[in-house]
């Protein structure tokens, strides 16, 4: 099921007057519980492990930051994969920590389901700051790297 779908889903059930939700899609089934006790660790007989609470959903999206958000633009990930700085191995990196940009340009790569993404700058600017490692799995909304004017 599409994390965005998901994360729609969650909201609706948070914002609505409805407990529960149990939605089929496919192979891929989820349901989603408001105001849920901690549940127990998984077991197969359990719940599936796509079930998520969405008030458990809530807390973790509002806790606060361990650390003040950078400062200057941050470019975020557009989709869940394995984020590459380069387009191979063995060639240099599309930019590096310094190097000016321009909007539109490849800044890296997001691998995901075998097919490889170009991730563009979405502002000019200095990259001051990469945010995620190289081969690191990311996620939908995760900060990938800060630029600055």
């Amino acid at each position: 099921m599409d994390l965005r779908k998901l994360k729609t889903l969650i909201d609706l059930v948070a914002a609505s007057g409805i407990s529960e939700l149990e939605m089929s899609e496919g192979e891929d089934k989820v349901r989603i519980v408001k105001d849920a006790l901690p549940a127990a660790p998984f077991t197969p007989a359990q719940t599936p492990p796509h079930a998520v609470s969405a008030s458990d959903a809530h807390e973790s999206a509002s806790a606060p930051p361990e650390q003040a958000p950078p400062q200057g633009h941050v470019l975020t990930s557009p989709m869940v994969g394995t984020f590459y700085r380069a387009p191979s191995p063995e060639a240099a990196p599309f930019v590096q920590v310094g190097d000016p940009v321009e909007k539109g340009q490849t800044i890296g790569i997001i691998e995901a389901m075998k097919l490889l993404n170009e991730i563009e700058a979405d502002e000019a600017g200095i990259v001051k700051e990469f945010l995620v490692e190289n081969g690191q799995a990311v996620e939908y909304g995760q900060p990938l790297l800060r630029i600055s004017a």
